[in-house]
């Protein structure tokens, strides 16, 4: 004890023994609370996965648990050489996740080893615990047999959905930066090769800094649950990669011609940073490679396993410019990652019903919008161009992808007819009222031929288009039974275009009106049939569609269809301050078709009410 005084103040400093001997120390001995080990992911310069077929009967990877104070990565490294003869740096090998599961009721730890670089010759030194060691394909890892579960689980978090059923997990992943993987067979150099060049002699792939990125990104190793041939089919094949409980496709990496078009449309710049909606990771990296080096590309999905997958998938063979976000994408962005005076082009990958707002807002002045967008239940891929608060269209291509998801999602009133044999469907707007359509349908029915034929693999895709944009009371009408058995001669789960009017309806079919020996000698004629005392006014309504269409937007060249003149104009424009055209109305946006031609003057529209109850259906 010390005593001070200070200013009569008396101050007592207290000091106890100094201990310099601090030291963490151990319980009495423990047991067991869990399980820990390493496992090591480990590819060849064709990009195959080491795997080991153990005395226990199933595959497994290098690896084992840790020896006294040593990391994760060392002890992968360590149990590599052990087992397989082969050398890696530590260095080389980086921690991707950690994985916590079950194993009989005891908690389960796996670090997951990406080894990135490799040397040795491959040896089976423990051949009491192995029989052999070999390279696998990671589009055959579906169908090996028994794959021991720790093993499995690292396998997907390399490369997610390639290996399916798996048991739950917990995953811890971690933000340590590795380098990309090299490696891939040679076939792979040739069938990507050979697929860039289907997609250029198309005529889809024009510029060269496009063809040069279909000759470059590795497509396969973006879809590594298929083989090569799938994965390059000529450019015209588009591989699935996930669907909902219904078997519906929800993720795709699309046919690689479509791909070089939609990029086409961007006109990107080099340095050019780009919104991109619907990852997969390989649209990404196409569009990253255009843009060049000083480029860059956000990419969002709503699917946390789709963005994890890309993820991986740009961290195994990416370009390092593209960034993968978890989001809805009708939000655009994160505002953190959206570039000063707005993207230079976004493309959006999956089929839209509408045009989020945030997609013209996180544009730049005079960028690019590429999409799928539906009108009427059609889709084109439309290229449009931000003038303002006004997008114009470019460019349409006619092309099918998966639907949209989240806010933005639209399902498409429907309402059946004769028992579910029959159902319409109102891709734009409210269902019609139906009664007594149900009546006239059982009744007489009139038939009128346009005078309009085509031949074989004639595209009249624009007409669909046309009588979708141009025709008051649009809606498709779609059979659920084969012709014989109905009374609208459609083909079973296939759908017509069709007006309503007062329990009336008129619907467009082509009718075979010659055979022949070659397709070049058979011939179609375009064919109105309609129902109800309104039939036929409706039948010369659609008459006169096709018959406006034949003249003005039809050719004979399939590529030459004409196309409208399209303006997207922000919802609540007054009609006054649209320009001339049939306007078709969505949720956040008006859009304005000019056909050539519409200055004829074609049959007025027929009032119809609109129904209070819409029946939900297909």
């Amino acid at each position: 004890m010390e005593r001070l005084d200070a200013d009569g103040l008396a101050v007592l400093v207290l000091r106890g023994p100094c201990h310099a001997d601090t030291r963490a120390v151990e319980k009495r001995p423990t047991t067991a609370h869990a399980l820990t080990g390493a496992l090591a992911i480990v590819t060849d310069d064709a990009g195959r996965v080491l795997l080991g077929r153990s005395r226990r009967g199933m595959l497994e990877l290098p690896g084992g648990k840790t020896s006294g104070p040593e990391d994760f990565a060392a002890a992968a490294v360590r149990e590599l050489a052990e087992e397989t003869g082969l050398v890696a740096d530590p260095a080389d090998a980086y921690v991707v996740t950690m994985l916590v599961d079950d194993s009989h009721g005891i908690p389960r730890l796996t670090a997951v080893v990406r080894i990135t670089a490799w040397t040795g010759t491959l040896t089976n030194a423990e051949a009491d615990k192995f029989a052999r060691w070999e390279f696998f394909n990671l589009h055959a890892l579906a169908c090996v047999g028994n794959v021991f579960v720790p093993a499995a689980l690292a396998i997907d978090s390399v490369w997610p959905g390639v290996i399916p059923d798996l048991p739950p997990v917990v995953s811890y992943p971690l933000a340590a930066e590795r380098p990309p993987v090299p490696g891939e067979p040679g076939e792979a150099a040739r069938l990507r090769q050979a697929m860039a060049e289907t997609v250029i002699d198309g005529g889809w792939a024009p510029s060269e800094p496009v063809r040069d990125a279909l000759r470059t990104a590795p497509r396969h190793r973006f879809a590594p649950e298929v083989n090569l041939a799938a994965a390059y089919d000529s450019g015209d094949r588009a591989v699935i990669t996930r669907r909902d409980e219904t078997g519906t496709a929800i993720s795709s990496v699309s046919a690689a011609w479509f791909q070089a078009d939609m990029l086409e449309s961007l006109l990107l710049k080099p340095g050019a940073i780009v919104f991109e909606a619907g990852s997969g990771g390989y649209n990404a990296e196409l569009i990253a490679h255009v843009a060049g080096p000083d480029g860059r590309v956000v990419s969002v999905d709503i699917d946390p396993w789709v963005v994890r997958r890309t993820r991986a998938f740009l961290t195994e063979a990416g370009s390092g410019r593209v960034t993968a976000v978890e989001a809805d994408a009708p939000l655009g962005a994160p505002a953190h990652l959206v570039p000063r005076g707005g993207f230079d082009g976004s493309m959006i990958t999956y089929t839209c019903w509408d045009i989020a707002p945030a997609w013209r807002e996180q544009l730049a002045e005079g960028g690019r919008l590429v999409l799928p967008l539906e009108m009427g239940g059609y889709t084109r891929a439309i290229a449009f161009e931000r003038r303002g608060e006004v997008l114009h269209a470019r460019r349409f291509t006619y092309c099918g992808f998966v639907r949209d998801q989240g806010q933005q999602a639209r399902p498409a009133p429907v309402v059946p007819l004769l028992d579910g044999a029959l159902a319409l469907r109102f891709d734009d707007g409210p269902a019609a009222e139906t009664e007594g359509l149900e009546e006239a349908l059982r009744g007489r029915r009139h038939e009128v031929a346009t005078g309009v034929t085509t031949g074989a693999n004639s595209y009249f895709g624009s007409l669909q288009l046309y009588a979708a944009t141009t025709l008051p009371g649009f809606c498709r009408l779609v059979a659920h039974q084969d012709p014989e058995e109905g009374v609208t001669g459609i083909a079973k789960n296939r759908d017509a275009p069709a007006i309503i009017g007062e329990a009336s309806l008129a619907y467009l079919l082509h009718v075979q009106t010659k055979d022949g020996d070659s397709p070049q000698g058979k011939k179609w004629e375009w064919v109105v049939r309609a129902f109800g005392e309104q039939g036929p006014e409706l039948a010369e309504r659609l008459v006169a569609t096709v018959r406006a269409w034949d003249r003005h937007i039809r050719a004979d060249d399939n590529d030459q269809h004409a196309d409208p003149v399209l303006t997207v104009h922000p919802t609540g424009t007054p009609d006054d301050a649209l320009p001339a055209g049939d306007v078709l109305d969505k949720r956040h946006c008006r859009l304005v078709f000019r056909w050539p031609g519409r200055d004829v003057v074609l049959p007025g529209p027929l009032e119809r009410p609109v129904a209070d109850v819409v029946a939900e259906g297909v």
